[in-house]
């Protein structure tokens, strides 16, 4: 914890996580929401699912698009645009009464402008601390950001049920204007500049760290979306239950973080974490019972920060600091087409085969997300000694005729 302490000291860090987890606290309550309000206007969880994952689509294609354009334009004009246009897509799938062909349209085009918040935050970190001290960073921001994923289903939960889903909605489009004028004003987005990427769009991805970051972080997320599915069709909508199991499945993984995170990164770090994650979710799919639940989701979150903080720094090691912006959008999709999939797929088992199908496709996609980098463990750097910083940019320099 001392190194935790020590960074929350260094000037502007402890400032900067509180701006961008504000700033990103819808994204612990917008899905829930979606769901809970889509599937009450339309009484199935599958189209509900759909809409998910048009809004999920959309900002993975967003991602690396708008993560580019923050080293053309600047940071702060892309997310002051993203977020006005993401704020009028949320207001109208909260108020307007569509059907779900114009839901989901409304979610695409929301998902498109979803600000790039995240890439941005990691695009700044190398820049605030010195190079022992960015691991650890990572490692608390991925696990600070569970504090999205414990509150933000609590009070979804409790709003909609209590007061209703559109209220829910409209919360968290407000928290996104509060939240998004905080970090855009934060000075470090007009210190930092994000140089403009000398190669084609897309070529980062054939760095295979970035390519392994990628592909497990759309089965980790995946899989935590089918959990989320799943736990809504157990509880319903009667009561606080499932905002409070999604709340303990965030507890785990943020004291996942705060105890692993300090752990050395070696070729089978990625593996071992998944691991974890694979089972407890395996282990939720026997019983669908309140504590059964909370117990098992509990040990399936301790893996999930730790899991995502290796990939990060993997990333963060693994490309010039021109290229880290695009990187971290390619990873971010890679999340978002898994949230996509998963909540698709969990929306369909649900009406199909009960809430317990959607924890057997949550494990599935676990499971593959241990096999993922266990095979691939020559491409995954190992850190073991090395600090996560971007490799920098280098000019030529010209040469004076003798």
């Amino acid at each position: 914890m001392a190194s935790y302490t020590d960074l929350l000291k260094t000037p502007g860090v402890a400032r900067i996580i509180a701006a961008q987890l504000t700033a990103r606290f819808p994204s612990g309550m917008l899905s829930l929401a979606f769901l809970l309000h889509i599937e009450q206007t339309t009484g199935s969880y599958g189209s509900a699912g759909l809409v998910l994952a048009a809004t999920s689509i959309g900002q993975a294609i967003a991602g690396p698009l708008t993560s580019r354009l923050m080293g053309r334009l600047g940071m702060r004009p892309v997310l002051i645009v993203t977020t006005i246009l993401c704020v009028a897509g949320i207001v109208s799938i909260g108020l307007l009464p569509l059907t779900v062909p114009l839901y989901m349209t409304v979610g695409f085009i929301t998902g498109l402008a979803t600000p790039p918040v995240q890439p941005a935050v990691r695009t700044i970190y190398p820049k605030m601390v010195n190079s022992r001290q960015l691991t650890p960073l990572f490692s608390l921001d991925a696990s600070a950001q569970e504090i999205i994923w414990v509150v933000g289903p609590v009070i979804t939960t409790l709003v909609a049920t209590q007061i209703g889903t559109i209220w829910a909605i409209m919360l968290a489009a407000v928290l996104m204007v509060i939240g998004g004028a905080w970090f855009i004003s934060s000075p470090e987005l007009g210190r930092v500049r994000i140089p403009r990427s000398k190669r084609r769009f897309g070529v980062v991805l054939s760095r295979p760290a970035v390519l392994l970051a990628t592909v497990v972080g759309f089965l980790l997320i995946g899989a935590c979306a089918a959990v989320e599915a799943g736990v809504v069709a157990v509880f319903g909508h009667g009561g606080p239950e499932a905002g409070l199991v999604l709340a303990i499945f965030s507890v785990g993984s943020l004291a996942g973080g705060l105890l692993f995170g300090h752990i050395p990164i070696g070729p089978w770090a990625t593996a071992r974490r998944m691991f974890i994650v694979f089972a407890g979710m395996a282990l939720a799919a026997f019983v669908m019972d309140f504590w059964w639940l909370s117990a098992t989701l509990f040990i399936a979150g301790i893996g999930i920060a730790p899991a995502l903080a290796v990939l990060f720094s993997i990333v963060s090691a693994s490309v010039k600091f021109s290229d880290t912006a695009e990187a971290y959008g390619w990873v971010g999709t890679g999340q978002l087409i898994g949230a996509a999939l998963g909540s698709a797929l969990a929306g369909f088992s649900i009406d199909g085969y009960g809430a317990q199908g959607a924890f057997w496709i949550a494990a599935g996609f676990a499971f593959v997300g241990v096999l993922v980098p266990a095979l691939g463990r020559r491409w995954h750097p190992d850190l073991r000694g090395r600090d996560a910083s971007p490799i920098p940019d280098t000019e030529p320099v010209p040469m004076q005729p003798s």
